[in-house]
């Protein structure tokens, strides 16, 4: 108290922390230039943007502009939510991205807990650039590849069930088994990817933790089991929620490479980026695309908000805010 009171009468107040924008920018100053390209991209590509989004409220003409065009509210989202694949493309996004972030975590982690185990250098770089390679793999290309393997006439599945004794199928006109496809696809396209993130998390892990297992008797499964995966948790939480975010768009590019205008696959992979693609291009009015872009975002960022709230519940630390 003394002390406290000899600083009021003598204005001293200790060594002052140097706090302020310019000098976060002068001590931090090519961190943010590294960042400056990433934070240009969202800021043009995300932000700018934004006053579009009235779009979805108005009949857009190209002639009048996006603030000259005739004001229809809720006729745009009327437009869609009438229509007889609204709810059913809806629950196909949602049960497709679903089984990406269930099978594509399960994979991408189990991968990386394999890859980690392998004690030679030159292989593990190899097994790695390999698994990497179909992520730079185009949309085009993976649709190809998905119609050499599932054609009819001579797609090698339909050659393996032969071999086997079995009936061919028409995977073109057999719906019931494309979300299996696609969630392979989508395995197969981008664990790599998650790989490299999980990876660079146990490769972080204090080798010590490691050691003192060791000491006390542990094998390598319950090393994996104690200390690799539960520190693994928060990387795969924090990258779960990241994709929840994006559960109400599907892969479109993916899926119309592969399924395309074929109607008869539309029951299981009619997925509303698809929907509205073709829509856009029957009718060639972009005011309802508007309108289902806005709603895909709105049930993203609710999504976002619920299963975040519920991670905060189970473990504040784990949440991304």
């Amino acid at each position: 108290m003394r002390q406290a009171a000899l600083a009021v009468r003598t204005g001293y107040q200790g060594k002052r922390s140097k706090k302020g924008f310019m000098y976060e920018l002068w001590k931090n100053g090519w961190y943010y230039t590294m960042a400056l390209p990433g934070l240009l991209f969202f800021i043009v590509f995300s932000y700018m943007p934004l006053p579009g989004i009235i779009i979805a409220f108005k009949d857009y003409r190209f002639t009048d502009g996006i603030f000259g065009s005739k004001w229809v509210w809720f006729d745009n989202f009327k437009f869609f939510f009438s229509s007889e694949y609204a709810w059913k493309t809806t629950f196909n996004t949602l049960f497709i991205n679903a089984n990406y972030i269930l099978f594509g975590t399960f994979f991408a982690v189990v991968f990386a807990l394999l890859l980690n185990e392998i004690r030679n250098g030159l292989l593990k770089r190899l097994y790695q650039s390999l698994m990497f390679l179909p992520y730079f793999f185009s949309a085009i290309v993976v649709g190809d590849f998905v119609y050499l393997i599932f054609s009819t006439k001579f797609g090698i599945a339909n050659q393996l069930l032969s071999l086997s004794s079995k009936a061919p199928i028409d995977w073109y006109s057999s719906a019931q088994y494309w979300v299996s496809i696609l969630v392979g696809v989508f395995i197969w396209k981008n664990t790599g990817y998650a790989v490299v993130m999980y990876l660079a998390t146990i490769v972080g892990i204090d080798g010590e933790l490691y050691e003192a297992a060791a000491l006390d008797g542990a094998n390598r499964w319950q090393k994996i089991r104690f200390i690799t995966l539960p520190l693994l948790v928060p990387t795969i939480i924090i990258l779960t929620l990241l994709s929840v975010g994006k559960m109400f768009y599907g892969d479109f590019q993916t899926i119309y490479s592969i399924v395309g205008d074929n109607g008869l696959l539309f029951a299981t992979t009619d997925v509303i980026d698809t929907y509205v693609f073709r829509a856009v291009k029957s009718v060639g009015d972009i005011s309802m695309p508007a309108a289902v872009g806005l709603y895909q975002s709105v049930c993203g960022f609710i999504t976002v908000l619920v299963c975040n709230w519920a991670v905060k519940k189970y473990n504040n630390e784990h949440s991304l805010f």
